[in-house]
């Protein structure tokens, strides 16, 4: 199936970027009830997987093991910016563990926050470990492994038996076959998922709606970790974040990743929704979100107002002159 043009972008009246696509929307038996493009496009999860890589852990009971507070879960299931607050809870994080930043095989890195970076860089700071976006992931599945006394030089191998956990807990929460999930390396090193959207849509609503999750102990672990999401949404992703701007309604659950794939899902509603900009751009995930809430008819309008405000479909120059805008433009097929 083709892919679905989602968004275009208009500067001086002249279309600039059209950005295309797939869109999946499935209920709670599975059945894609909203699509554009191809809905069963096979996309690389990217760090939209995190919340489902930190279950094993918190199943467990990781949580209790190390008195872990709601904000040390979040930063478990986060790609954090690195601003003050996430640096905090991350030390806060390692200290519990008693593990330290050479223990993560993630790349030493300078805050992604542009005001972060510049004040690390003011302060001389050099590139760290812990500055990576997907550390506080990494810390929680050290931790997790050090508590089973599993070997920690090798955690982030696929071979490793935290991450086959991993991998067998999505395969049961997307309802397919562990061997329908194809493996690859993440840019943070660890195996990442390709699988069907929707497939993944329908994991994410057993995030949205673990009364549909029928192991008790993987029940329970998604509703901390969710709620540890809704709880501080600003620990997910950061300051103006698309997750984390969705995640401040506690009716949905939502995490992007890298390359533009994007999931969430809605609670009372009851549906799963995923998304792949093809071109790998994160500009348009906002007006794409924007978009599917209000053709579903979505209640919560400030959520949508949210979202508006946070990412005005105005495009400016670097002075802050209005030059454009950004239009999306697909319609659900139901």
């Amino acid at each position: 199936m083709e892919s679905a043009l989602l968004v275009k972008e208009y500067r001086a009246g002249v279309m600039e970027c059209a950005h295309y696509g797939h869109i999946c929307i499935t209920d709670e038996h599975g059945r894609v009830v909203y699509s554009a493009g191809d809905p069963h496009f096979r996309a690389f999860t990217r760090s939209s997987a995190k919340p489902f890589q930190a279950i094993p852990g918190i199943r467990a009971g990781i949580d209790h093991h190390y008195n872990l507070e709601p904000q040390e879960i979040a930063i478990m299931a986060s790609s954090h910016r690195s601003e003050p607050e996430h640096i905090r809870v991350l030390a806060q994080l390692a200290g519990k563990i008693g593990l330290g930043e050479e223990c993560l095989i993630c790349a030493p890195s300078y805050p992604l926050n542009e005001e972060s970076r510049n004040d690390w860089l003011r302060a001389q700071g050099e590139k760290r470990r812990m500055l990576h976006n997907c550390s506080g992931k990494h810390l929680g599945i050290l931790g997790y492994s050090q508590m089973k006394q599993l070997d920690l030089s090798s955690y982030a191998e696929p071979h490793h038996p935290v991450q086959q956990e991993i991998l067998h807990t999505l395969a049961g929460l997307a309802g397919i076959e562990v061997t329908d999930i194809q493996l690859g390396t993440d840019g943070c090193g660890f195996p990442v998922f390709s699988l069907p959207l929707s497939a993944l849509a329908s994991a994410y609503l057993k995030l949205a709606c673990p009364d549909l999750i029928a192991d008790a102990p993987t029940r329970t672990a998604v509703e901390t970790i969710t709620a540890a999401m809704n709880q501080h949404p600003l620990m997910v992703g950061g300051t103006n974040r698309v997750d984390s701007v969705l995640l401040e309604d506690d009716n949905i659950v939502a995490k992007g990743g890298f390359k533009g794939v994007f999931g969430f899902a809605l609670k009372k509603e009851r549906l799963g929704i995923t998304f792949k900009v093809l071109d790998g751009s994160e500009e348009e995930w906002a007006s794409i979100a924007q978009s599917i809430l209000e053709q579903i008819g979505y209640a919560n309008k400030a959520t949508i107002a949210r979202l508006a405000e946070a990412f005005p479909a105005g495009i400016r120059n670097d002075a802050g002159t209005l030059v454009g805008h950004m239009d999306s433009e697909f319609v659900l097929n139901s």
